[in-house]
This record gives structure tokens, C-alpha cells and sequence, in this order.
């Protein structure tokens, strides 16, 4: 495994219940400012090995990026019932319930 792969796990591992953090967000925090889309990989390929809080990853514009129906509503449901509030058009208000890892924090 990586180190990049290492980091983005634990990065996503400290995510806490009620916060989401973005893909570019996750890839930034492990030290690959433009790794978004391999954060996606090791989401898709590692989630259910690692037990990763994949539902705490959404997209920069705070929307659930997931295509498929049912996947997409167990995602909304499962940060719902953590807290997270979307708007009317499905957005979270990132301000809000953004995690930035404290070793992001200047």
C-alpha cells in the first residue's frame, strides 16, 4: 500500500460523525492537492475492508457525487441521521459541517 493510500485511510478513518469532508479535500489533507479522483479508487476498492465512513466523502460543490439511486439515498440517509442538513437542491452547506483535519489547519 502507498503511503498517499495510508494517509487518505486514516484521513477518512478521522472523519467525524456529523462532518463530511470533500475528495479534494481528503486528497489535499494527504499531501496530493490534485489525488481527488484516487481518493474515488481507494473509496470504491477499500471502504468495506478498512470500514471507511465512505458516506462522510461528498464533492466540492457538497452534493453527493454518487450516480445509482439507492446508493445515492443511503448516503444522504446515513449523514442525515448523523446531523448533516442538505438544502432544498441537496447541497450541504460545507461552512457548516466541513472537516478540515487539525494538521490542515494553518
Amino acid at each position: 500500500m502507498t503511503p498517499f493510500t495510508e494517509q487518505v485511510i486514516r484521513i477518512i478513518q478521522s472523519i467525524p460523525e456529523g462532518k463530511v469532508m470533500t475528495y479534494g479535500g481528503v486528497a489535499r489533507a494527504a499531501g496530493s492537492p490534485r489525488g481527488a479522483r484516487q481518493v474515488v479508487r481507494i473509496l470504491h476498492s477499500m471502504s468495506r475492508k478498512h470500514k471507511l465512513p465512505w458516506h462522510r466523502v461528498i464533492n466540492a460543490k457538497g452534493m453527493i457525487s454518487l450516480t445509482e439511486d439507492e446508493s445515492s439515498s443511503l448516503q444522504k440517509l446515513y449523514l442525515q441521521d448523523e446531523g448533516v442538513i442538505f438544502d432544498e437542491k441537496n447541497v450541504v452547506d460545507l461552512q457548516k459541517f466541513q472537516y478540515v483535519p487539525e494538521e490542515c489547519i494553518d
